[in-house]
C-alpha cells in the first residue's frame, strides 16, 4: 500500500459507508481527509474520531458554489490536493419510470452526475498547477446495464463514467483518473434499496454484499504506482484477480 504522509484527500459522501470508510483507511496511511458531506453531525464526529488530521466540511456536492468552497478550505487548512474521491452517492428514486416524481429524477442527476462534475471541476485547476493528483469515481455495475426500476440512478452512473473517462481524456497525461466499480456493498444504500423490494439487488441477502472497508482499500492502493496500468479505466472488485492484487484475498 502507498505511503500518503501528508498527502491530502478530498472524500465526497464522507459521513458513512464507502465514505467514511475510506476515510479511515486514508487517515491510517499518513494523509489529510477532508471530510464534505451534507450530514454535519456525522462528519463532525468522524472528524473528531480520526484527529487533527481530519477536517470536516459540510457541502451538499450538488451545489457548484458548495464545492468550490470546500475544496479551497480543504487547500487552505492542509496547503495541497492531492486525491479526490467522487462517492456521494443517492439511489432514489426507485420505481418505473413513468411514475417517478420529476423534481427527484433531477435531484438524483445533480448528486450523482453534477455533483462528480464539479468535484473534478473544483479540482482540476489545483492538480494541475501541481502538475499531479489522482481522481477516483465511484462507480457502479449500473452504469454498463439498465435496470428496471433504477432509471435515474443507472443514467447518472453511466454520466459519470463517461465524465471519468472524458476527465482522463482530457488530462490523464498529467493526473491519474481512474473508475472503481465496488459491486453489491454493506451500506445504507443497500438498506434501501432491500427496503424497495424492486429488481433483483433487492433479492440479495445481506451477507451477500462486501463491506465497505474493502473498498476503501481499494481506493488507498488505487492511489499508488501498483494501479498506474488502470489509468483512464473502471476497476471492477468483482474481479477476483483485482481482490487477490489489493490483499482483499
Amino acid at each position: 500500500m502507498p505511503d500518503l504522509s501528508a498527502k491530502t484527500v478530498l472524500i465526497t459522501g464522507a459521513s458513512r459507508g464507502i465514505g467514511a470508510a475510506a476515510a479511515r483507511a486514508f487517515a491510517a496511511k499518513g494523509a489529510n481527509v477532508a471530510l464534505l458531506s451534507r450530514s454535519t453531525g456525522a462528519i463532525a464526529d468522524l472528524a473528531g474520531e480520526i484527529g487533527k488530521t481530519a477536517l470536516a466540511i459540510p457541502c451538499d456536492v450538488a451545489s457548484w458554489s458548495e464545492m468550490a468552497r470546500a475544496t479551497d478550505a480543504a487547500v487552505e487548512a492542509f496547503g495541497s490536493l492531492d486525491v479526490v474521491i467522487g462517492n456521494a452517492g443517492v439511489i432514489d428514486p426507485i420505481g418505473p419510470l413513468m411514475d417517478t416524481d420529476p423534481d427527484d429524477w433531477s435531484a438524483a442527476i445533480d448528486v450523482n452526475l453534477k455533483g462528480v462534475y464539479h468535484g473534478m471541476r473544483a479540482a482540476l485547476p489545483i492538480m494541475m498547477a501541481e502538475g499531479a493528483g489522482t481522481i477516483i469515481t465511484i462507480s457502479s455495475g449500473a452504469a454498463h446495464r439498465a435496470l428496471a426500476g433504477w432509471s435515474a440512478y443507472c443514467s447518472s452512473k453511466a454520466g459519470a463514467k463517461m465524465l471519468t473517462e472524458a476527465c482522463h481524456v482530457e488530462h490523464g497525461e498529467t493526473l491519474r483518473v481512474m473508475g472503481l466499480s465496488p459491486g453489491t456493498v454493506a451500506t445504507q444504500m443497500q438498506r434501501e434499496i432491500k427496503a424497495s423490494g424492486v429488481g433483483p439487488v433487492a433479492d440479495l441477502d445481506w451477507s451477500d454484499h462486501i463491506p465497505p472497508e474493502w473498498v476503501a482499500q481499494a481506493l488507498v492502493w488505487m492511489c499508488g504506482p501498483d494501479a498506474d496500468e488502470f489509468r483512464g479505466t473502471e476497476l471492477s472488485l468483482r474481479d477476483e484477480g483485482l481482490r487477490a492484487r489489493i490483499g482483499l484475498l
